[in-house]
């Protein structure tokens, strides 16, 4: 075995000596061959933009990741490309790498040249190019035009028109521009053809789409919106019959589905609200709770609208959160917090309620921003606030300010925010007013049913300078009558709460055709007012005039006797006290004015002259109509008593008719001189003496028209009535012969009743008023249609 071995082992050695000698003998010592080394990438020397036009080569280098200097690295050539595109300036961007040299090769987004809409028939250009993003001069993406075809679609959805398509299409112009073509297909209206209620037992499907803005299609509809479907509109609905179902007791009541289902020739929707009723909960005990030791628990409930018994109904609770915040405001608490806790119980079916009242924390007004207003200095609106900085902040006193700074008449709209200051304990407060025409071009006219024709042009001035002075100038002439006057007002005398003004007149009064008689008065006036409480002002003034009466030596004795030139100084003041929600639209409130002339301090005229007007303010049915039906009953009187052994001369008497008594021109009522005719007893009509007693009611209900409200026409109702008369003795001629001039004096009550028109037109507001005098005199001069406008600017 062994041999055997050795035999093996000398035959390996012949085999493999022979491949080893040759080395052996060389004396080089080889080793192995290492593997190629990876090519080395060389340095970025220069990069190199192409293909861009507008955007120059530095903005697009400004983008990229790789700079010279550096390698080529495809991640930081991929991160750029990404870089580039979200720009949006570009629509492509490639990379090529020649060594030491990169070449950005960039394909602009073309610039949008013109936006033009074609085929939109029922909505304006101006609403839709407002809500879409493409605008001349801006980069055209499409990404951005797919997302305009969707807001140009929800436009249409808004307005009932779910069928609507919208086609983008671009038109290729020279400078990488184009012009970019929305073609809309709009579509029929899509109505609603029916409005159908599942679940509702005790209202009718018809008493519960009264509830709803949401209305079925009918023809007469076609100045209305309100019946093309719209989602959100169906959303606020189900919110207003929650609202009306907890008004009435049903405290459970919930919305369990609203479903709109497109009929298939797409035109119209039927409209399906299931509900759940519930239940009828009355008020069961209603309580107040408080940790605060000054305001007193049975007082506060006290105060609540809330009785216990009483029928469940939402607003109620809404009222008692209101009462209590200013309850507890009035006794120093204007930081509280109100928390309304319910407690149904389904055995008696009542609901507890206990108001529990946590001091909230103390804020401070850090700073007043006043924005908005262009022309009025800031001094103006700051004077009419009652927080000034520093102060506490109080939601009372920051809701009478902004009525107050509403109450100037310079601003369209004025919106008071608070947002929060540097600290927890700190708040902005910020008035944002919208300036409008405080400058006025007014124009009035007046047709009678006879022969009267009026016409009154002012220039007036509210808001002078931005300092919130008033002037005006007027002119007013008619066939009888020319006055011109200017007046003007500074609203903070010598930086005090006082109104100082001053006034200057001459009116000319030619009855010469007419009644032989022509009256002119000259004189000025000075006037100043200060605010007695938060809803009271006086006003104190004096006026010095001359009045000369001119008359025929034929007139009448009524006439002769008021002829000659006299001088007047009278000393007035005036008492306004006024509770209205609104200075400018009331709707709920009242207001009562009271003012006294004494005449005879100096001068040659001895009177005292009292007169008093007041209006009440009351929505009618709000629930139902939503404060948009206002009812108003306004009184108005006057008496002017002679003293010292005088009389009331022809022009201190009042005089009612036109826009003070409608149905009726001016100077149309009250004691006038007339002639009994021999043949057939009827009276002949001569010219007004005015009287020294009046009162005039009038009973008024506003209401919309149904037109768009942006159409701005309202209209009302109304019915006047009242009297004037009462001469003095001496100024009266009894009836004597056929044929001669005598005075009626008989105090009669005279009525009216018409319709008025309201119209916001585009050069001013627009009344026109349409009234018949169903209870007149026979010497009346009556008057069924008047028209006045103005304009601002």
């Amino acid at each position: 075995m062994a041999s055997v071995l050795r035999i093996l082992f000398a035959a390996l050695l012949t085999v493999t000596l022979p491949a080893i000698a040759p080395a052996q003998q060389s004396g080089v010592e080889e080793t192995p061959q290492a593997a190629p080394e990876a090519e080395a990438q060389p340095v970025i020397r220069q990069i190199l933009v192409e293909g861009n036009q507008r955007v120059e080569a530095d903005t697009v280098l400004s983008y990229l990741l790789i700079q010279p200097g550096q390698t080529f690295d495809t991640r930081l050539v991929n991160l750029s490309i990404q870089t580039l595109m979200a720009t949006g300036l570009f629509s492509d961007a490639q990379f090529e790498n020649r060594g030491e040299q990169v070449i950005v090769r960039v394909q602009e987004n073309p610039i949008i040249n013109r936006v033009i809409l074609e085929g939109n028939s029922a909505i304006d250009d101006d609403k839709i190019t407002d809500e879409i993003e493409a605008q001349p001069r801006a980069i055209f993406t499409r990404a951005r035009v797919q997302s305009d075809v969707q807001r140009i679609i929800e436009v249409y959805r808004r307005s009932g028109r779910f069928a609507a398509s919208v086609t983008p299409k671009i038109v290729e112009q020279p400078q990488n521009r184009v012009d970019l073509i929305f073609e809309i297909s709009e579509g029929p209206v899509t109505g609603v053809r029916r409005i159908n209620f599942i679940g509702n037992e005790s209202f009718s499907d018809r008493r519960l789409r009264r509830e709803l803005v949401t209305r079925e299609s009918r023809w007469w509809r076609f100045f209305s919106s309100n019946d093309n479907y719209d989602p959100d509109r169906l959303e606020y609905d189900q919110e207003l019959l929650r609202q009306f179902y907890m008004n009435q007791g049903y405290a459970n009541f919930r919305v369990l589905s609203a479903v709109a289902e497109l009929t298939p020739d797409q035109e119209s929707f039927y409209i399906t609200i299931t509900i759940d009723e519930g239940e009828i909960f009355n008020f069961g005990e209603v309580t107040v709770s408080t940790e605060i030791e000054d305001l007193n628990e049975e007082f506060l409930a006290a105060t609540l609208p809330i009785r216990e018994g009483d029928l469940y109904r939402g607003e109620l609770i809404e009222s008692g959160i209101d009462q209590l915040t200013f309850a507890a405001g009035a006794a120093g608490y204007a930081f509280v917090n109100i928390s309304p806790r319910t407690t149904r119980n389904r055995e008696d079916r009542t609901v507890d309620i206990e108001f529990v009242i946590d001091e909230g924390p103390r804020v401070y007004i850090e700073r007043i921003d006043i924005t908005g207003n262009t022309r009025t200095l800031d001094r103006v609106i700051r004077r009419e606030l009652d927080i000034v900085e520093g102060d506490a902040f109080n939601q009372v006193l920051i809701d009478r300010s902004r009525n107050n700074v509403r109450r100037l008449g310079f601003f369209e709209d004025v919106e008071v925010n608070e947002t929060p200051g540097s600290a927890p304990d700190r708040a902005r407060v910020q008035v944002a007013v919208t300036e409008q025409p405080t400058g006025e071009l007014a124009f009035g006219a007046g047709f009678s049913s006879t022969d009267a024709f009026l016409v009154d042009l002012s220039i007036s001035e509210r808001n002078l300078r931005g300092r919130g002075q008033f002037l005006r100038f007027r002119i007013s002439a008619s066939s009888n009558r020319e006055s011109i006057d200017i007046r003007f007002t500074e609203p903070r005398f010598l930086d005090r709460n006082l109104a100082a003004g001053f006034d200057l007149f001459r009116v000319n009064s030619d009855f010469l055709s007419e009644a032989s008689f022509q009256t002119e008065s000259t004189g000025a006036s000075v006037r100043l007012g200060f605010p007695v409480t938060a809803s009271t002002n006086l006003q104190l003034g004096y006026t010095l005039r001359t009045d000369n009466v001119l008359v025929y030596s034929s007139a009448s004795q009524a006439l002769l006797n008021q002829a000659g030139e006299r001088r007047t100084s009278v000393l007035t003041y005036t008492l306004n006290w006024s509770r209205l929600n609104d200075p400018i639209e009331p709707s709920r409130g009242y207001r009562l004015q009271f003012s006294q002339g004494f005449a005879g301090i100096g001068g040659d005229v001895r009177y005292v002259r009292s007169e008093i007007e007041g209006a009440i303010y009351r929505p009618v049915l709000p629930r139902l109509f939503d404060n948009n039906i206002i009812a108003s009953f306004t009184m108005n009187g006057g008496f002017v008593q002679p003293w010292g052994g005088d009389t009331v001369r022809i022009n201190d008497r009042f005089f009612k008719g036109g826009n003070s008594f409608r149905g009726f021109e001016v100077a149309g009522i009250g004691p006038r001189i007339v002639t009994r005719d021999a043949e057939t007893g009827e009276l002949n009509r001569g010219d007004a003496l005015g009287g020294r007693l009046y009162a005039v009611g009038a009973f008024e209900v506003s209401f919309p028209t149904g037109l768009p409200e942006q159409y701005g026409v309202r209209a009302s109702v109304f019915t006047e009535f009242g009297t004037l008369g009462l001469l003095d003795t001496p100024d009266q001629i009894d009836e004597g012969a056929a044929g001669t001039a005598f005075t009626i004096d008989d105090m009669a009550l005279r009525a009216s009743a018409g319709v008025s028109i309201f119209w916001d037109s585009p050069f001013g507001p627009v009344r026109f008023d349409f009234a018949e005098a169903f209870i007149r005199e026979d010497y009346d001069r009556a008057e069924f249609f008047r028209f006045s406008t103005r304009t601002g600017f």
